[in-house]
């Protein structure tokens, strides 16, 4: 097929998750304001009724309250698909105006506590309730990626977090780290977080944001963005028991190619994609395991943002007739001078 291109949710940040819903339909789920989180804003869910050729809003799972925003999520579906969403944000930033946004100026405060979203509907309507366990020594909760599903009533989320560590030179600061959560009661609560990584690989890596896939069964893929020697880049990790321990499988990227989303095509081939922000490759790359992430395939270059910008998050679903449709967020590119979602068609004959 030709690789179609479009400008889907204008003026948004986005970060956005895809997910395709039981109709066929597309949920995208994103953050609604054009900035990094420095201004009030919430998590709006859109929907595509015609393949990702365009979008409608539909609901929103993290309504924000003045002076916060709700703007980092995971989300996907519980066994029976319904829709969860898992979103947190910041306190003690500003209402929305133009100047700050051109500006770049604003702060922010302390992150907020997840709050559960539930939709019945495919993201129209919305409960609220339920509750995540803290990792120990943790000072916060940051979800990200796809909640996924062991097929047997279990469903699993990915987190990251923060703790105070002594550096190299003596001073405590604040290092990211990530862990896997499980709902034992269909994304009601999530208890039991592990982190994702051997105890050797903690006490080295910085990691954060992880996307997680479901192999089948107990066993779970990650790529994880890890931080080492102040550079970050894509790690692969494998769990053989639904994320309870972790072993690490090498590393997917190079250094500023993060963070990621994977993938399982219906041809039993595993998908990985991730942004890119190389001098003079910033854009989308792409990469294709046959063996359950042990190896991939050369990289190609999938969406090309011509120029240095800030943009990425790429995020994937595939379709009953083998169409990819992938959600992704730019800046000020050459065709378009305001953040948006920009969604990509595509096979994977197009590039691999």
């Amino acid at each position: 097929m030709k690789v179609e291109s479009f400008i889907a949710i204008d003026n948004v940040c986005a970060w956005p998750n895809l997910t395709l819903l039981p109709n066929g339909s597309i949920a995208a789920v994103i953050f609604n304001k054009p900035n990094h989180g420095i201004t009030e804003g919430g998590v709006d869910c859109w929907v595509s009724d015609d393949q990702g050729y365009s979008w409608r809003k539909s609901g929103e799972p993290g309504p924000h309250q003045p002076n916060r925003n709700r703007m980092n999520v995971s989300a996907g579906l519980s066994d029976s698909g319904e829709l969860i969403v898992i979103s947190s944000g910041w306190d003690n930033v500003v209402p929305y105006d133009k100047q700050v946004i051109e500006t770049c100026h604003g702060t922010r405060g302390k992150i907020l506590d997840p709050v559960i979203s539930r939709s019945a509907d495919g993201g129209r309507t919305w409960i609220q309730g339920g509750s995540v366990e803290m990792p120990e020594d943790a000072s916060a909760i940051v979800p990200f990626g796809d909640i996924v599903s062991n097929g047997q009533g279990v469903l699993g989320s990915s987190m990251y977090s923060f703790r105070k560590e002594m550096n190299r030179e003596g001073k405590f600061e604040n290092i990211m780290f990530s862990y896997f959560a499980r709902s034992y009661d269909q994304g009601k609560s999530w208890v039991e977080p592990h982190f994702i990584a051997s105890a050797h690989q903690a006490e080295r890596l910085h990691n954060g944001e992880s996307a997680i896939l479901s192999l089948g069964g107990q066993r779970l893929l990650a790529a994880v963005r890890t931080t080492e020697h102040g550079e970050d880049h894509l790690e692969i990790f494998i769990s053989e028991d639904f994320g309870l321990s972790w072993a690490s499988k090498g590393a997917a990227s190079l250094p500023g190619q993060i963070p990621a989303h994977l993938l399982h095509l219906q041809d039993g081939r595993i998908l990985l994609t991730y942004g890119m922000r190389n001098k003079c490759n910033f854009g989308i790359g792409a990469r294709i395991s046959s063996d359950e992430g042990t190896s991939w395939s050369k990289p190609v270059f999938i969406v090309d943002f011509e120029i240095a910008t800030d943009g990425g998050y790429p995020s994937c679903v595939q379709l009953a007739d083998g169409t990819l449709v992938m959600g992704y967020y730019a800046n000020r590119v050459p065709y378009h001078n305001r953040y948006h979602m920009g969604v990509l068609r595509w096979k994977p004959d197009d590039f691999f």
